[in-house]
Order: C-alpha cells, then structure tokens, then sequence
C-alpha cells in the first residue's frame, strides 16, 4: 500500500488511502498518514474525496487526531477535503 500510496496511478493511489476505511478503532494512525501524504496538495477531485473519506471514517472513532491532523497540514489540503474530513465533527 505505500508503493500504491505514491504511484503514478490515481486509482492506486485512492485505493492506499482507503484501504483501512472499515478497520474504526484498528486502523493504524501512522500508516494512513503515510498514505495520504503523497496526495496533499492534489488537485485531483478523486483524491481529495478519498483524503476526507478516510479521515472521516476515522473520526467517527477518535476525531482528536483528525481534527490535528487537519490543523496541522490545512495548507496543503483542498476545501473538500476538509468539509469531509470535518463533516461529523464539529
């Protein structure tokens, strides 16, 4: 998955950053920021969907670490991004 996180192909790519979107509670921190980080700062509308997505998925379990996460790196995320991400949260 951190092959496909920085592949040339989108749908690879989408599919790293999806990957734990159903693991709630074991989802491993660390690795979706390593997969997401590739892709911060793309343009590309599917990307930044799946980057939200997945930050959402995790917030329903724990939205502290997203809501930092979001904070910290808000510069280079899209607005939808963090609209999804947020969704739930606040």
């Amino acid at each position: 998955m951190r092959a496909w996180s920085r592949s040339d192909d989108l749908w690879k790519r989408r599919s790293a950053i999806l990957c734990q979107n159903t693991f709630k509670a074991d989802t491993d921190l660390g690795f979706l920021f390593a997969c997401i980080e590739p892709s911060l700062g793309s343009k590309e509308f599917f990307l930044n969907k799946a980057i939200g997505w997945a930050l959402r998925s995790y917030a329903w379990t724990d939205a502290r670490p997203i809501v930092r996460y979001v904070e910290a790196h808000r510069a280079r995320l899209a607005p939808l991004t963090i609209r999804e991400a947020l969704k739930n949260v606040r």
